[in-house]
């Protein structure tokens, strides 16, 4: 399994924006479709972002829609989640996830496909 590295989480006023990175060293990360998911105490995991590996469509659910961002710098080898207009309820440990996919809405909202693999997570926190 190939490993990524997520970073960037913190601590932010509702209201406030964090930008998170999500990195790998040794494999392309644009060959593949890229994730982010969140997970809270006591709730399902959520997609919040992906982006295709084929074309860079994005999907987003409703509950960041307008707020989240997915982007990848190819250069860097790196995908970036832009969170705005951040509020309590986006508390949670946010992880991104790799998969031989090539539509992000189904990476995002499937239940049944398994990705191919995961970061550690990295935790955000914005307080009520």
């Amino acid at each position: 399994q190939l490993q990524l590295v997520e970073s960037g989480g913190g601590l932010v006023q509702p209201g406030g924006s964090l930008r998170l990175s999500c990195a790998a060293s040794s494999f392309k990360l644009d060959y593949y479709s890229i994730g982010w998911f969140r997970q809270a105490p006591g709730k399902e995991r959520e997609g919040v972002a992906c982006i295709s590996s084929s074309d860079d469509s994005t999907y987003y659910p409703d509950s960041v829609k307008g707020r989240f961002t997915i982007s990848r710098d190819n250069a860097k080898n790196t995908v970036y989640l832009q969170m705005n207009s951040l509020k309590p309820e986006d508390t949670a440990v946010y992880y991104c996830a790799y998969a031989a996919l090539k539509e992000a809405q189904a990476m995002c909202v499937s239940r049944t496909i398994a990705l191919d693999g995961w970061g550690q997570g990295t935790q955000v926190t914005v307080p009520s």
